[in-house]
């Protein structure tokens, strides 16, 4: 019996074949195929349940009439630099607009316009040459 069990251990390792082991990885961010980026944030983004609780999606209507009319502001003081360019009348001073603190002054690089935001502390800084 143990004849026959080494002879047939001994001609089934003779006809089985073996073949080598190779890993790849599927993320591109260890060297997997860079094709395999798209569907793995899909699937990642399609299995987050978590949402970010400092985005607020839904605005009052206080809020879209504030943002409304700071646009509105900022784009009439835009309209009142470009027509200092062309007549000189544009004022100077600190002006506050809702949240938004705008500070003109006439400098010798030219008209310097500093906005900051009073909320968040963010400050812009433009300037119109002369």
């Amino acid at each position: 019996m143990k004849k026959v069990l080494s002879i047939a251990f001994f001609f089934t390792a003779l006809i089985s074949f073996g073949q080598q082991l190779s890993y790849q990885p599927k993320n591109p961010a260890f060297g997997g195929n860079t094709f395999n980026y798209q569907w793995l944030l899909s699937s990642a983004e399609s299995q987050n349940s978590f949402t970010d609780p400092t985005v607020d999606n839904e605005k009052s209507g206080i809020d879209q009439f504030s943002e409304n009319l700071n646009r509105q502001l900022l784009g009439q003081l835009s309209r009142s630099l470009l027509g200092s360019q062309i007549s000189e009348d544009l004022e100077e001073g600190t002006f506050v607009f809702g949240d938004l603190s705008v500070e003109i002054v006439e400098s010798a690089e030219g008209v310097v316009i500093n906005i900051l935001d009073l909320n968040t502390g963010e400050q812009t800084q433009i300037i119109v040459p002369n």
